[in-house]
């Protein structure tokens, strides 16, 4: 799961340097910075939520 979101903002992000999407917070092509960022925090919080619901051993 995890990797797919990287893949998908990695994505995102290649597509944010070459044509600028135009999103709120998206004008500009180093706006680029952002997705990476917000990658990492997803990736961070599906990683918490996968331990947090882990079976006990």
């Amino acid at each position: 799961m995890t990797k797919i979101i990287m893949v998908f903002f990695a994505l995102v992000a290649t597509i944010q340097v070459i044509k600028p999407l135009g999103w709120p917070g998206l004008k500009r092509r180093k706006d680029a910075w952002k997705l990476a960022v917000g990658g990492f925090l997803v990736t961070v919080f599906a990683v918490i939520l996968a331990a947090t619901f882990q079976p006990s051993v």
